[in-house]
């Protein structure tokens, strides 16, 4: 059964394109590693709400974007392996994040409804 990760990040607005050529290394990873898909998306049409938000919930702060991402696993097994080699991986040693990791936020997902494809 399929397995998905989900996370959310608060990336500064000016760092956007140093997230996305981040994107670009992580998910080639994730995919060398067992993902079937990899999505990473950049508030667009983000609404900010009355009780709660992707804003809120992350901590945004004035200049800052919300990212919305998740990596699609065949199952959990494989996305616990693949995670563990993402962290070893030589591409990604020393690296300085374009975000404030603190206020990111993620989970692993089974799924319960999947209809359509892609």
């Amino acid at each position: 059964m399929a397995y998905l990760d989900g996370y959310v990040i608060p990336v500064p607005e000016a760092k956007k394109e140093e997230y996305r050529a981040l994107s670009e290394v992580t998910a080639a990873l994730f995919l060398k590693f067992g993902a079937t898909r990899v999505m990473e998306t950049w508030s667009e049409d983000v609404p900010h709400g009355t009780a709660t938000d992707f804003y809120r919930a992350t901590l945004a702060e004035e200049g800052e974007a919300v990212v919305f991402a998740w990596v699609l696993w065949p199952d959990k097994a494989t996305r616990d392996a693949g995670w563990g080699k993402l962290m070893e991986a030589p591409e990604m040693q020393g690296r300085t994040m374009p975000f404030d990791g603190k206020r990111m936020f993620w989970g692993g997902f089974e799924p319960i409804v999947d209809r359509g494809e892609g």
